[in-house]
């Protein structure tokens, strides 16, 4: 399912695919455009970044839907 609040929070600061992620430096248009259709989702710490270069809430712009940032188990 598209995110279209993600599409068009992006649209609206008239920033491409490509330039969101160059902002970002740590992704690429794929996977804006990857989060954009809802193929993935991004990390926690990417999905504040684009939180706040777009000037929305992150719950606004991708809901609970990211990854998890911890890679290891806990024990």
């Amino acid at each position: 399912m598209k995110n279209l609040n993600l599409i068009n929070a992006r649209k609206n600061k008239n920033l491409t695919q490509a330039e969101l992620a160059d902002s970002l430096k740590c992704v690429t248009k794929a996977a804006v455009s990857n989060w954009e259709t809802g193929y993935s989702k991004p990390r926690l710490e990417v999905a504040l970044a684009v939180s706040k270069i777009l000037e929305r809430d992150v719950a606004f712009l991708f809901g609970y839907n990211v990854q998890d940032s911890c890679t290891e188990q806990l024990a």
